[in-house]
């Protein structure tokens, strides 16, 4: 397994702070906006080294937060005004997109 570098880490954390409010992401995107090969990579910086960030702005590629999260999380995007429709956010219309 290949390490995670500092650099990655900040690098994760820069893009997941650019994500404005009434907008989300996926793990995969930020980890292709990244340049990681793995989305879990993202996954793991994000429990490890989030609290100051927007974590709620990122959201697994199905649309639907961790069990343990949605309750906080589906909140937290409502009061932003992502479309939610039950306990799924609308990526079509919800996801930022990183310039190329």
């Amino acid at each position: 397994m290949a390490v995670t570098t500092d650099e990655q880490i900040e690098r994760v954390r820069e893009l997941v702070a650019a994500v404005p409010a009434g907008k989300v992401v996926t793990y995969g995107d930020i980890a292709a906006a990244a340049g990681l090969s793995s989305a879990r990579t993202v996954g793991w910086i994000m429990r490890t080294d989030s609290a100051d960030l927007p974590w709620h702005r990122v959201v697994p590629a199905s649309g639907r937060p961790a069990a343990h999260l949605a309750r906080k999380q589906l909140a937290r995007l409502e009061l932003e005004g992502v479309p939610i429709t039950g306990d799924r956010i609308d990526l079509a219309r919800a996801r930022h997109r990183f310039p190329d």
